[in-house]
This record gives structure tokens, C-alpha cells and sequence, in this order.
């Protein structure tokens, strides 16, 4: 089976799990005995763009024609039997579903966010949960709040590509659901559910972690939306040292908090933005992890990290967290109340949930069985062949 695998990658300097997971689907895929061609493109790619190019680059998620063609040559050149496309935007476009059928190759999405419907793709806009343009024709409320990289031109353009494009998604032969929340989310947008499978992503076994570990880690961007805010107001309403200690990893905006708390408590610790080794390592220095994100986040990665360490984790219940969490774990409400008592029947409790997450992971989430399961999606699609007629 030869597979062409296409994702655009999130510009490096901005950490994602999605990159993560793409790169290491392509390797158990390989490992497998797929061949994977890949088809990649980089945000990174804009900043060499002509200034010509990076005029017509709000055009890009129309249908940016360079890469329909470049896909063309792949397909021709490699006969692939069918395309999986992951992340879209900006520089390959949903038109990649029709330049695949146009060759007569069917095409597998695996959906990582709610972009169907949604220009930023979050469901999440000034601090809180925003479902406005779900069910209209056009999604006027995502130019209104200029919710597409803080422009109302770029919002127009992508509000725009989403219309467009409404009838493209219908198109896809199959949709990878990571979770239960992405699964209601198309079903609500109009996919059948026979068109729709959840399989949630895995990660390559880090190995469980030896003892119980002390204290909490939270890895995430510093944006609003992963709550850090909300874990730093739960965690002062504990005196300091009550739970051991919380150590912070990443970057963004809200670093200024992690430093401020780290400055003004003797329980916290500021990382820093760290590589994927040394979140590895936290996650087995520490005894829970802390997932607290306030939009419906689809799959955090830093989860599955936890849970292939063996180590369980603390969620607010919004998105696809408590699909992943399952009994390994706790899942609180989204306010600081409701986490803080989260905080301490974790602190509590995580050493006995500690071979719960192993085992979660071991049935769950190991590459081998996620693996089986999406070459099992591919070969039912290419029984039923491929073309616009699935929409």
C-alpha cells in the first residue's frame, strides 16, 4: 500500500503537537510496511516569499494552484492508492481533495481541529467558548471579530474559504475523528456517520516512569485558551508547598504569569520552552499532569505523554480530554474552584492511578495498535473506491 501523506506544518517557532504526531504517524506507518510519501509544506516557507507572493499569500487557502500541481506530478509519479491529508492551511487548501479525485485517488482527513466551521479552527474567541458561525451559510461573526489572526481582511478571506469549501470537505471519502468531540462536531456539520471513524492519535512508547514522582507539571503554549491563568488561580488558593511542587514549560504571550509565579512562590518553577526530551523527563519527575484548557481542545499531546509514562492526569472538561483521560484521571469543571479541589484529590490520589495511565495508554494509545487501526480505515476506503460521489 503506498500512501501520500500531506500536512502543512506549523511554522517552527511556534511549538505543535500536530507536527509531533504527523511525523511520528509517518513513521509507524513505515514501520508498518506502508510506503509513505510525504507531502509537506512549512509555514517557515512564508518568510522566503517574494513580496508579490506574500500579497497573494491571504489567497493561499482558496486553492494555491503551486501546490496542486506539485501534487499532480506526485501523483502521477508515485501512483499512490490514496491521499492523507492532515492540516490544510495556509499553503496546500482543501483543493487537495478535488486535484486527488481528479486522479481518481481517494482521500483520508484526519480532522485536528473545528476549521469546517470555524476560521481560527478553536470554537474560542475572547476568553471563552464561541460556536456563532456554526450552521450559517456564511460565517459573518469571524470577520465581525476579525478572528483569523487579528485581521477582518485575512478573517474575510478565510470566512470566505470556508464557504467555498463547504461542499469540498463533503467530498472526503473518509474523516479520522480524534476524538468523540470531533466526531459530534462533523456529524453536526453533515458528515454520515459511516464516513466517520474515531481514532484517536498515539505516540511512540516513552516507557513507564520508575517511583511516583512529586508534585505537577503543566507543558503547554502560554495562550489563553491552554489555561494557564486558570492553573495559576487554582494552585494560589493552596498554601505554598501544600501540593509539591508545579513546574511550568513553554512560551507565548502569558510567560510574564509562569515568571511572576515562579518569582512570588517557592512551589513553582518556570522551564522555559523546553525540547521534547526534557518534557519527557518532567513528565516522570512529576506525579500528575495538568491539562487545563478552557476551549474544546481536541487532542493535547501532552496527555499521551503522560499516560505512555505512566503517570495520570488532571483535565478540565472541555473538548477531547476526558475521551483521553478516561480512569486514568481526573476531569474538573473549567473554573478555579473546581480544579483547586482537582489539585488536591490529585495530589492525593495520583500514586495510585500511576499503572491505571500505563495500562490506559498500553490498550489505547501504543503506535501498533493505532497503527492496525488506520491501515484498517485505508483499506475499507479503497474497497469502496474514491471520487466526488462520496459527498
Amino acid at each position: 500500500m503506498k500512501v501520500v501523506v500531506a500536512h502543512n506544518r506549523y511554522a517552527s517557532g511556534q511549538p505543535s503537537g500536530e507536527n509531533v504526531i504527523v511525523d511520528a504517524e509517518i513513521a509507524q506507518l513505515g514501520a508498518a510496511g506502508v510506503t509513505v510519501v510525504p507531502f509537506l509544506r512549512s509555514s517557515d516557507e512564508i518568510g522566503t516569499f517574494s513580496t508579490a507572493q506574500k500579497v497573494l499569500l491571504p489567497l493561499s487557502p482558496l486553492r494555491n494552484g503551486a501546490s496542486q500541481r506539485a501534487l499532480s506530478a506526485v501523483i502521477k509519479a508515485e501512483k499512490p492508492d490514496l491521499v492523507h491529508l492532515h492540516n490544510p492551511y495556509p499553503l496546500i487548501s482543501p483543493s487537495i481533495v478535488k486535484t486527488a479525485h481528479a486522479h481518481g485517488v481517494p482521500v483520508v482527513h484526519t480532522v485536528h481541529n473545528y476549521r469546517q466551521v470555524c476560521a481560527p479552527g478553536l470554537y474560542f474567541r475572547d476568553g471563552h467558548i464561541c460556536t456563532q458561525c456554526r450552521g450559517r451559510t456564511f460565517p459573518t461573526p469571524a470577520v465581525t471579530h476579525a478572528c483569523y489572526r487579528g485581521s477582518k481582511a485575512q478573517s474575510a478571506v478565510m470566512a470566505a474559504t470556508l464557504t467555498y469549501h463547504r461542499s469540498t470537505w463533503k467530498q472526503v471519502d473518509h474523516f479520522v475523528a480524534l476524538t468523540d468531540r470531533i466526531a459530534a462536531h462533523l456529524a453536526d456539520f453533515g458528515i454520515p456517520a459511516e464516513r466517520i471513524t474515531v481514532k484517536p492519535n498515539g505516540i511512540p512508547d516513552t516507557g513507564a516512569a520508575t517511583g511516583p514522582g512529586n508534585g505537577f507539571l503543566y507543558a503547554a503554549r502560554l495562550t489563553p485558551e491552554k489555561g494557564l491563568e486558570l492553573v495559576l488561580d487554582a494552585w494560589s488558593r493552596h498554601d505554598d508547598g501544600a501540593l509539591g511542587p508545579l513546574r511550568i514549560i513553554g512560551d507565548g504571550p502569558l510567560r510574564p504569569h509562569a515568571e511572576r509565579a515562579a518569582a512570588e512562590r517557592g512551589d513553582v518553577t518556570y522551564l522555559g520552552p523546553v525540547d521534547n526530551a526534557t518534557v519527557r523527563a518532567e513528565v516522570a519527575r512529576a506525579a500528575c499532569v495538568i491539562a487545563a484548557s478552557t476551549w474544546h481542545d481536541v487532542l493535547p499531546t501532552i496527555i499521551l505523554e503522560a499516560l505512555s509514562g505512566g503517570r495520570p492526569v488532571l483535565v478540565t472538561d472541555r473538548g477531547g480530554m476526558p475521551y483521553l483521560t478516561g480512569e486514568a484521571g481526573w476531569v474538573v469543571e473549567a473554573d478555579a474552584a473546581s480544579l483547586a479541589d482537582g489539585l488536591r484529590k490529585a495530589h492525593e490520589g495520583a500514586a495510585a492511578l500511576a499503572p491505571v495511565a500505563r495500562a490506559r495508554y498500553e490498550s489505547q494509545f501504543a503506535p501498533d495498535v493505532l497503527t492496525e487501526r488506520l491501515i484498517g480505515i485505508y483499506r475499507a476506503v479503497l474497497d469502496r473506491g474514491a471520487g466526488p460521489s462520496a459527498g
